[in-house]
C-alpha cells in the first residue's frame, strides 16, 4: 500500500481552513468563467494568459498521476489523496466554467448540439457536487479519467482558436488527436493490462475514440465562433454591407428576385476561417456557399450569400445551415415558401438576434 506524504503544518491549517468555506468555490469559478467570457471578447491576450494558465494547471496534473502510476511501490511516493483531489476538483471547475460561456452560446439548440451542451452542464454541476464527486474520484477510477479527458478535449476547444489563430477545424483535430494520449489513464484503469492483448486492446479502443470524436464533430458546438445576427432580404447594400427590402417568400418572387440570407458571425480577433452557407429545401441540400470570415474582436463579421436559381417548385421548407469546413453548425435561418403571399413569411431585411443565449452583447 502507498503511503502518503505528511502534510506541513501550515499547510494543513490552510486546507483546513479552505475547506471550511469550499461552497463558495463553484460560485466563484462559475463568477470566474463567466468574467473570462468576456474578457475573451474585449480583450483577447488576457483570456489568452487565462487559457495558459489552466493548460499549465492540466500539465501538472497529468504529471502528478503519471509519477504516482511509476513509483506506486514506494513509500511516500504521492501527495496526500485528498490534496491530489482537491486540486483536480478545483482545476475541473475552473475549466468547466471557463468553457462553459463559450459552448452555451455557441450551440445551435435547435440541433444536437444541444445535448453535449447539456452533458457539459452536467459535468460542471458534477464538479461541485462534492459527495458525488468525491465518490467518483474513489470508487470509478476509469470513469474519473475519462472526466479528465473530456475537460481536456473542450479546453483545446476554446482555447487553441483563441492563442494559436488556428480554425476551428483545426483546433478540433488537435482536440481528437489529444485523446488517445487522454484517454490512456482511463483505459489503463479500465483494462489492468498486463499482456499484449491488453495493451493492443488499450491502444485500439483509444484510436477508435479519437475517430468517434472526430466523426461526432457535428454534434460539438465551434466554440469560438457564433452568429450575432441573422436577416433574409431581396437585396443587399454592398457599401454598408447590410441586408434591404421586403418581399413575400412566395415561389413567383424567389425566381425572379433571389434571395440574400445575412449572417454577422463572431469569431476571435485575428482568426481567418472559411464557412459555408448550405441551402437546403425540405432536407435537401440544393447549394453550398462558400465564405470566409475574419476575427474582429468586437462585431461580427458580416457575410452573405446570395441564391439566384431556384427550383420550378420551392414551395416548402427552406433553412440556410452556417457551417465550418469540417461540418461544425455554426448556426441555422429557417424559412418557409408559400404560394399565398398574403400568408406567406416576409424577407424584411431586419436583422435579428440569435434566440436563446446566442442574442447576447459582447460588443
Amino acid at each position: 500500500m502507498v503511503n502518503e506524504l505528511a502534510l506541513p503544518g501550515w499547510l494543513k491549517a490552510w486546507m483546513d481552513r479552505l475547506q471550511r468555506y469550499h461552497y463558495l468555490w463553484p460560485v466563484v469559478s462559475f463568477a470566474s468563467g463567466v468574467i473570462s467570457f468576456f474578457l475573451v471578447t474585449r480583450q483577447q491576450s488576457l483570456g489568452g494568459f487565462l487559457a495558459v494558465a489552466l493548460l499549465g494547471t492540466w500539465v501538472l496534473l497529468i504529471g502528478e498521476n503519471v509519477w504516482s502510476s511509476l513509483r506506486q511501490h514506494r513509500a511516500k511516493s504521492r501527495l496526500p489523496r485528498l490534496v491530489a483531489t482537491f486540486v483536480t476538483q478545483l482545476t475541473h471547475q475552473e475549466t468547466l466554467c471557463f468553457c462553459l460561456p463559450f459552448i452555451l452560446v455557441t450551440t445551435a439548440w435547435g440541433t444536437g448540439q444541444a445535448l453535449f451542451a447539456v452533458i457539459l452542464v452536467g459535468c460542471a454541476l458534477l464538479s461541485v457536487i462534492d459527495p458525488l464527486y468525491f465518490k467518483l474520484a474513489e470508487r470509478v477510477r476509469w470513469l474519473y479519467f475519462a472526466f479528465h479527458g473530456l475537460c481536456a478535449f473542450v479546453l483545446i476547444l476554446v482555447s487553441a482558436p483563441l492563442l494559436l489563430h488556428v480554425t476551428t477545424g483545426q483546433s478540433f483535430l488537435m482536440a481528437t488527436l489529444a485523446v488517445p494520449i487522454l484517454s490512456l489513464p482511463s483505459l489503463m484503469t479500465l483494462f489492468q493490462g498486463r499482456g499484449v492483448l491488453d495493451w493492443l486492446a488499450m491502444i485500439g479502443l483509444a484510436v477508435a475514440l479519437s475517430g468517434a470524436a472526430w466523426m461526432g464533430r457535428t454534434w460539438i458546438p465551434p466554440a469560438t465562433l457564433w452568429i450575432t445576427s441573422s436577416a433574409l432580404s431581396p437585396a443587399f447594400n454592398r457599401a454598408e454591407r447590410a441586408p434591404m427590402g421586403n418581399i413575400a417568400l412566395t415561389n413567383a418572387a424567389l425566381k425572379s428576385n433571389g434571395l440574400y440570407a445575412y449572417t454577422s458571425v463572431h469569431a476571435p480577433r485575428g482568426l481567418n476561417e472559411t464557412i459555408y452557407h448550405v441551402w437546403r429545401h425540405d432536407g435537401k441540400v440544393v447549394d453550398r456557399i462558400k465564405l470566409t470570415i475574419r476575427g474582429t474582436g468586437a462585431d461580427g463579421y458580416r457575410a452573405w450569400s446570395h441564391k439566384l436559381h431556384f427550383p420550378e417548385d420551392s414551395t416548402g421548407r427552406w433553412q440556410v445551415d452556417v457551417m465550418t469546413a469540417t461540418g461544425q453548425r455554426i448556426g441555422v435561418i429557417r424559412f418557409e415558401v408559400n404560394d399565398d403571399a398574403s400568408s406567406a413569411e416576409r424577407a424584411d431585411g431586419e436583422q435579428r438576434h440569435t434566440p436563446g443565449i446566442g442574442w447576447l452583447n459582447t460588443d
